[in-house]
């Protein structure tokens, strides 16, 4: 078993490279007919395999792998003759062409390019001449191989080439070495069929053939960019990349579909799952998520694991997958894996706006049942009182008590459904309203009159108790703070103001627009309060922040745009 370990010595790579063109060199000046070539060309090939990009130097050859080299090996050494060297060094220039562009250093490029035109030359030179038995080329070539060659490999030997890393030693691009062999090949039976059609000298066929593949290269290279209306074949070649067994196309259809279709995360996983399993050239697979497991099909020797997040996919093929193959796996993955996430996003936020409508609704109840006990209290107080209006009080109070029970043990049932809000007319309200909070000190400024106008009485309540409630609390540290309580009728304006301390600028900053935290609680009952208000087409805004000058104020946003437009 031979390994290599490519990183630890200094431009090991290198001079196996070189090596092996020594070795090669001089088995082509000796010529295929001598003794001297066959081992020559068997360590010639042993350093190859020694430097060969494909496969790593440390992987062990087991038995069958060795079997066939040795095979490979022994029929080339059989059967060796101008033909198995011209195949070779196709291939070969192939191999190197392909790893031309992998490397950064500019040294290492024109170490590799160096090979290629070396490779070159001998083949066209020397190997096909002696190939198609053209003697007058084969003398030009001797000169060549004798004496310009051998300075050229000497300049690739003293070359300033430094160490690269070995993943880019690892690299080949197949495409452009299948690309690069097919070109060769098709120069040399290029110059073959003009020499024996044509009845030409070999290098006269030759550059014909050199001639006629540049035209047609350059047909493409105009033909590959879109020109005059023409897609262009760029387009096409790379749709044909793009289909894996079926229509990309179509896939991507069929999986968008299940995006729209499956609402949950784990329903829409069984269904891409099984889009990937129609692929012909897959026996089955498995997947691991935070959903749970599963698997399709049958499992196979030929497996490739797919991490995308927290989805685990193992795939397993009939035959053995190619890198084209991988990389495809890799793409079709990654887009279920992007959706499965996203899927998973938007459960999670619904998940969310239940929490939300759950939290905003315990909130708005909880604090309506402040207000309502806050008013039963009030009611309380006037029925023990002797006063004659007392009992008519309690007369127009008590129903509209009720009738906020009511509301609240429907909302309790039933959060999702937004009950209607009763309507009263603004001036039995406001009347109501000073009744209700006549032992408390408040400064009440109303205009001469007041219209009938309905508005939504519980807003109205459960906004005036909240903003009343807050100054109480105010009061309790300075029993000198005043309020005072304002409505204007058009449009219809309620303005509540206080003498007390200005709210820090922290929680004015977030107040009315989310859930602040403040010593007293302040921020929880007025966030809700907006957005009730919001929704009943109102606007709960902090009018003034000053201290002695604190002003809430609740407008009809409805009646300030009609009036607008009056104006306008």
């Amino acid at each position: 078993m031979l390994t290599l370990n490519m990183g630890n010595q200094l431009h090991s790579g290198r001079w196996l490279l070189l090596a092996m063109l020594w070795l090669l060199h001089g088995a082509l000046l000796l010529g295929v007919e001598s003794a001297w070539a066959h081992p020559l060309l068997l360590t010639h090939f042993g350093l190859f395999l020694l430097w060969q990009p494909l496969w790593r130097g440390e992987r062990r050859v087991g038995r069958g792998a060795f079997a066939f080299i040795a095979l490979a090996a022994a029929a080339a050494m059989f059967w060796l003759n101008w033909w198995t060297v011209a195949f070779w060094l196709t291939g070969l220039f192939g191999l190197v062409g392909a790893r031309v562009f992998v490397f950064r250093d500019r040294w290492t490029r024109l170490l590799y390019l160096s090979v290629m035109a070396y490779l070159l030359a001998v083949l066209l030179l020397w190997v096909v001449p002696n190939l198609f038995a053209a003697q007058s080329t084969i003398e030009a070539g001797r000169i060549l191989t004798w004496y310009v060659l051998p300075l050229l490999l000497l300049a690739m030997t003293v070359l300033p080439v430094y160490k690269e890393l070995t993943e880019s030693n690892q690299t080949v691009d197949f495409i452009y070495s299948l690309m690069l062999f097919m070109l060769l090949t098709l120069v040399v039976l290029g110059s073959l069929a003009f020499m024996t059609l044509g009845r030409l000298d070999y290098l006269d066929a030759l550059l014909r053939t050199l001639f006629l593949i540049g035209f047609i290269l350059l047909a493409f290279g105009v033909l590959w960019n879109p020109r005059f209306g023409f897609s262009g074949l760029q387009v096409m070649f790379s749709r044909y990349l793009l289909n894996v067994g079926t229509p990309f196309e179509s896939w991507l259809a069929q999986l968008t579909e299940a995006v729209q279709r499956e609402p949950d995360a784990a329903d829409y996983l069984r269904r891409a799952v099984a889009l990937l399993a129609d692929f012909p050239w897959l026996s089955g697979l498995s997947w691991q998520s935070p959903d749970g497991t599963g698997q399709l099909g049958q499992f196979s020797r030929h497996a490739a694991v797919v991490q995308e997040g927290g989805l685990r996919l193992t795939l397993y093929a009939k035959q053995s997958l190619n890198p084209t193959l991988l990389l495809h796996i890799h793409l079709l993955v990654q887009l279920i894996g992007y959706f499965y996430q996203a899927k998973q996003r938007e459960q999670s936020l619904r998940d969310i706006t239940r929490l939300q409508a759950v939290y905003e609704t315990g909130s708005r109840l909880t604090h309506d049942l402040k207000n309502m006990l806050q008013s039963l209290l009030s009611l309380t107080a006037i029925a023990q009182s002797r006063e004659a209006r007392a009992q008519q009080l309690l007369q127009r109070q008590l129903p509209l008590l009720t009738q906020r029970i009511e509301m609240t043990l429907l909302k309790l049932q039933q959060p999702h459904i937004e009950s209607e809000t009763p309507q009263l007319a603004l001036n039995a309200w406001w009347d109501t309203l000073r009744l209700r909070n006549q032992y408390q000190v408040i400064d009440w400024r109303e205009p001469d009159s007041l219209t009938n106008k309905n508005i939504p009485a519980a807003l109205f309540d459960c906004i005036i108790d909240n903003l009343i409630d807050n100054v109480l609390r105010k009061r309790q540290s300075d029993p000198n703070v005043t309020i005072s309580v304002e409505i204007q009728p058009e449009p219809v304006r309620l303005t509540v103001c206080d003498s007390g301390d200005s709210i820090p600028e922290n929680i004015a900053a977030n107040l009315l627009r989310g859930v602040v935290v403040s010593e007293n609680g302040l921020g929880i009952g007025l966030y809700q309060a907006a957005r009730w208000a919001e929704q009943l087409g109102y606007r709960l805004t902090l009018l003034s922040n000053r201290a002695g000058n604190v002003c809430f104020e609740l407008r009809d946003s409805n009646g300030m745009k009609e009036r607008r437009n009056l104006n306008l």
